[in-house]
């Protein structure tokens, strides 16, 4: 029988307010898109998912769609939660989405209302929850009204069915639109999720500036670039890693020869830090202060740690932040 560690909320991975919210979002959070499918090694996610909450990290980040076949990822997340959580449940976060493709036909994509109930309803189902934490609208669709989608948003949190609601992947200007209809509605946007990462940073000049001027918090997703920002590729595409693999969003030709030099280049001054690459990419993240949490994907309990000890350091020189935009 798992019993969580009684210091798991001190001297860990930290809290930071959402937004202008009263919810508390620890600074990294668990994603579970890859290594909690059927294909993946589940034994290994039971693991990382009790060290995570030994150390304090209380959210875990979902869709409909993730895992290897699609819903796996929840399905595998639901028999665990009942499992070893079940006298745990008011002490996690438990976030999914619904917006990309997820069954055949007219009704199993985009953002109509008929989608994201029925997609709700069959997470919360696969998860063996009667409600969740956060729902997001997981990217804008412009066939959809967006005042059908953010309806659908407004409702579930009425309904019980969700506590908050979230934006992820929306264009700075359907981002705005969403805020303020979510707030005419009474029940403001809690977090906008968006790809940021040291080779990822156009969420800087318009949607983190957004979010905060509507009390918004900001989630980062692919904080290692898919792995790119680790030291798995500076000598090759070992096995097994995600660029190796037949499925999943990073490819082989992604892993290119300017792409190696530039994270060789990274890679120096990670050391110079005593750091990995990996753990200076996710420190460097929070130097932008309006990041609320960081969303990381792990294969291993070993690379959970690494990553956990990236909040060690998280101290930038003006020259290194530098240095670190030139490459």
């Amino acid at each position: 029988m798992y019993i969580p560690s009684e210091s798991r909320y001190t001297d860990t991975v930290g809290y930071n307010f959402c937004g202008k919210s009263g919810l508390q979002l620890p600074r990294l959070s668990l994603g579970l898109w890859h290594n909690f499918g059927d294909v993946d090694n589940i034994e290994e996610a039971e693991r990382m998912l009790k060290y995570a909450f030994d150390k304090g990290i209380t959210h875990f980040d979902l869709a409909n769609n993730y895992g290897t076949p699609f819903g796996s990822a929840e399905r595998n997340f639901g028999k665990m939660l009942k499992e070893n959580f079940a006298a745990y449940r008011d002490e996690m976060i438990i976030s999914t989405k619904a917006g990309h493709e997820m069954w055949p036909g007219p009704y199993g994509d985009g953002s109509s209302r008929k989608y994201l109930f029925a997609s709700l309803e069959q997470s919360l189902k696969r998860m063996q929850l009667d409600y969740v934490d956060i729902f997001y609208s997981h990217r804008y669709d412009e066939n959809t009204p967006i005042e059908e989608t953010m309806g659908a948003l407004s409702d579930m949190v009425k309904q019980g069915k969700a506590l908050y609601v979230g934006i992820s992947k929306y264009p700075e200007d359907k981002a705005r639109e969403a805020y303020r209809i979510l707030r005419e509605n009474g029940t403001p946007c809690l977090i906008f999720q968006g790809r940021y990462s040291i080779l990822s940073r156009e969420i800087e000049t318009e949607v983190l500036p957004a979010a905060t001027e509507n009390g918004v918090g900001f989630i980062g997703f692919s904080p290692l670039a898919q792995g790119m920002l680790s030291d798995k590729y500076l000598n090759g595409i070992p096995e097994n890693s995600r660029a190796a693999l037949s499925y999943g969003f990073l490819k082989k030709e992604q892993i290119t020869e300017e792409i190696v030099i530039r994270l060789k280049k990274l890679n120096a001054i990670a050391l110079e830090r005593g750091q990995t690459l990996a753990q200076m990419a996710l420190a460097w993240c929070f130097h932008q202060q309006r990041v609320t949490s960081l969303i990381i994907g792990t294969s291993s309990v070993k690379q959970l740690q690494d990553n956990i000890d990236a909040l060690k350091n998280l101290h930038f020189s003006n020259d290194e932040l530098w240095r670190i935009g030139e490459i």
